[in-house]
């Protein structure tokens, strides 16, 4: 029978060693690795921004990101609240069927903390795909705040909204949309938008990314 045996290594992950555990640490490691990366590149952070937040070297977690550590459940914990989300988040895929399908229950989706956003904003994220590339995400998006400005988010890939309940007036670069239950909006991600006037509240919305090949 293989020995199986820990030790800390800096930074505040755990190095495993024996047979057995060369073939389940990795694979574990990669797993969450590949969650904190897409959570991570979402937000539009750097290595740095997260680390520095987390209390370890941007090194460090490149290593975790890329399935090459794994990290102690205090490390766990700080990079999850670097990254705005609950730790159960990041070990959603741990164990998990590579081909099996995504079912979120209503109200059970995972809330996400974005940059840029302050009360009255919430997004709940509907799936996340496995590997480490992704190519879409889902959002319920809830809008509840008349006073709050938002910044001008950018990113990678192609958006779509669709609005479920409410409505509200939605920039895109130089160009301003009303929007009302049943309206939807599809846009390039790398020009700059987001809420310009929230007029009637609750809003309710369905946000799809799709990124790029």
């Amino acid at each position: 029978m293989a020995r199986f045996t820990k030790k800390s290594m800096p930074g505040g992950v755990v190095a495993a060693h024996g047979a057995g555990a060369a073939a389940a640490v990795p694979h574990v490691g990669r797993q969450l690795g590949a969650v904190a990366r897409r959570v991570r590149e979402g937000q539009g952070l750097t290595l740095t921004d997260v680390a520095t937040t987390a209390g370890i070297s941007a090194g460090m977690l490149s290593r975790l990101e890329t399935g090459h550590v794994t990290p102690s459940l205090e490390t766990l914990v700080a990079l999850a609240a670097a990254l705005g989300v609950r730790p159960a988040l990041l070990l959603q895929d741990v164990g998990g069927d590579e081909e099996g399908a995504q079912r979120v229950p209503a109200g059970q989706g995972l809330e996400v903390v974005r940059r840029g956003t302050r009360r009255g904003h919430t997004y709940h994220l509907l799936a996340a795909q496995r590997g480490p590339r992704k190519s879409f995400e889902p959002f319920l998006v809830t809008l509840t705040d008349k006073s709050e400005v938002f910044p001008g988010f950018q990113h990678p890939g192609t958006e779509f909204i669709y609005i479920l309940a409410g409505s509200l007036t939605y920039r895109h670069g130089s160009h301003s949309y009303p929007l009302a239950p049943g309206d939807s909006l599809s846009f390039r991600g790398d020009v700059a938008h987001g809420p310009e006037t929230l007029d009637k509240v609750p809003i309710r919305m369905l946000s799809i990314i799709i990124y790029d090949e």
